[in-house]
């Protein structure tokens, strides 16, 4: 694997409230309600941010998986794909000195293209990951990155069932690595914003309802797994949408107070895993 990068150290601005107001004003700019195109860019910088592509578990086992490049509006992998993405970049540039590519790279356990090969990029996000299946190459592969210094977010499933399926997965790439519930000290929560008074983030169902929650996902948990020296190689978010609320943030109806936690929350685990 790649040395990793060196992250310099975050200039942040006068608040993450002001810099979500230029965000509103800015993104509009860019973003409409289409599709995008994925982007492989040879672009300099010291961090990239990277979404896993996997096979759903019901491709694998029924055939005809629609996770390709070609398809990505209709994969779960792709949920809140790019705009969400594109989204926390700006709002990174805005709050941080990362030297960040300014698109971000889809990356998958079952090529050897060096521009998608999940080695290339030792931070990555996973969306609906109750989805995901593997094949055993790919939990080894997955595995062996971890191990190497990777490092894995997960974000957007829900529930007791959701929980379960993710589990499944989960468990072939790490079949005796506990799931810890993380302390609000821990150390990921205080690398670049202090994170000990964390809430419910949700999707943008919110906006309608005023529900916090989906499916009987009613409580947030913040989960990882460790390895043998007790850093944090998988960050779970379950019972709540971060992805969501980066998409959102330049709705002026989606609430700020979401969008601003979902923003540290991210930072923080970049800075955590690009670091550690």
């Amino acid at each position: 694997m790649p040395v990793r990068p060196r992250v310099w150290a975050p200039l942040l601005l006068t608040g993450l409230s002001i810099g979500l107001l230029a965000l509103q004003s800015s993104a509009r700019q860019y973003y409409g309600r289409q599709g995008y195109e994925p982007i492989q860019s040879n672009e300099k910088a010291e961090f990239s941010w990277s979404r896993l592509e996997y096979t759903s578990a019901v491709s694998r086992g029924f055939g005809g998986d629609y996770g390709g490049f070609g398809g990505y509006g209709r994969s779960s992998w792709s949920q809140d794909y790019p705009k969400a993405d594109r989204q926390f970049l700006l709002a990174m540039k805005r709050l941080t000195r990362i030297n960040g590519r300014s698109t971000e790279q889809v990356v998958d356990l079952d090529t050897t293209d060096p521009g998608t090969e999940i080695e290339n990029y030792p931070w990555i996000y996973a969306v609906q990951v109750q989805n995901w299946s593997f094949s055993d190459a790919e939990a080894k592969r997955l595995r062996e990155f971890l191990m190497k210094g990777g490092f894995l977010m997960v974000d957007d499933f829900h529930g007791t069932q959701d929980w379960e399926s993710f589990l499944r997965g989960m468990r072939m790439v790490f079949p005796d690595r506990p799931i810890e519930d993380l302390d609000n000290k821990d150390e990921i929560f205080h690398v670049l914003y202090d994170l000990e008074d964390r809430f419910q983030v949700p999707g943008e169902q919110y906006v309608n309802t005023g529900r916090t929650y989906e499916k009987d996902g009613y409580v947030p948990k913040w989960r990882a797994i460790r390895d043998d020296k007790g850093r944090i190689v998988v960050a779970i978010c379950h019972n709540m949408h971060l992805g969501d609320a980066w998409e959102w943030a330049d709705d002026p109806n989606y609430p700020e107070k979401f969008a601003s936690m979902a923003f540290r929350i991210g930072l923080d685990y970049i800075m955590y895993g690009m670091t550690h």
